[in-house]
């Protein structure tokens, strides 16, 4: 993403990496630590550290101790070029060429690098310019701005109310799977029925059929009042 020099040093595709992390994170609503990020890495601590020294040095993204990161300008626009890759892919691959959508999120990281201009545009315009990918993510459009409507947990969700699911997680391929069984995706209208008195489980309505869910999916799956919509 732009040509090396003394003040323009490259930016790798393992710093193109780092900066999606961070957004990814504080998407979340969370703070960017560094467990954070080799959470989110699934790599150690010690090289977290040394590359949020080298992103900071680059001035791609502020450092406070015992804080976490921030993005400055350059590096989030740089993450959200990413993030609008991966998002355009997961719903190509998905549209275009019959991937399930518990498949495309591995696809797209392994692609998203690799995206020109061109092809950027052309799949933005075969796809009919979306605003969300498969998992009802937002795709940041072209000149970076991006939906902030990110909906809440449904675990958070109050007792009687009906929602809409505007997203759900993309990092789990068997939670996915299981989400499509049970048609708890994108779009669908949700209700909850009871919030249990144990183990953070809530009953909820899904059309004519009525399930029991615990916390690990209730996490996953974000809503908005169903009054609003999914925008």
């Amino acid at each position: 993403m732009g040509e090396q020099s003394e003040d323009n040093p490259i930016v790798t595709h393992a710093m193109e990496d780092y900066l999606k992390a961070v957004y990814r994170i504080l998407e979340r609503g969370i703070p960017a630590t560094t467990q954070a990020l080799a959470e989110e890495l699934g790599i150690t601590g010690p090289s977290v550290t040394n590359m949020v020294k080298r992103l900071h040095a680059m001035r791609l993204l502020t450092h406070t101790r015992y804080q976490g990161v921030e993005l400055t300008p350059a590096g989030e626009k740089i993450a959200l070029e990413v993030i609008r890759h991966h998002r355009l892919l997961e719903l190509y691959l998905l549209e275009t060429l019959g991937y399930g959508w518990d498949e495309v999120h591995d696809e797209a990281e392994k692609l998203e690098h690799h995206v020109s201009d061109d092809l950027e545009a052309r799949m933005d315009s075969a796809l009919g310019f979306p605003t969300r990918d498969p998992h009802g993510d937002p795709i940041p459009a072209a000149d970076g701005s991006v939906s902030s409507d990110q909906g809440i947990p449904l675990r958070d969700a109050a007792e009687a109310g009906d929602y809409q699911v505007i997203r759900v997680s993309d990092r789990d391929a068997e939670l996915l799977r299981y989400l499509g069984a049970m048609e708890l995706v994108p779009g669908a209208a949700v209700s909850v029925s009871e919030r249990m008195p144990f183990d953070d489980l809530l009953r909820i309505r899904i059309g004519e059929a009525e399930h029991v869910v615990g916390r690990q999916l209730t996490e996953a799956v974000f809503v908005v009042d169903a009054t609003a919509g999914a925008g």
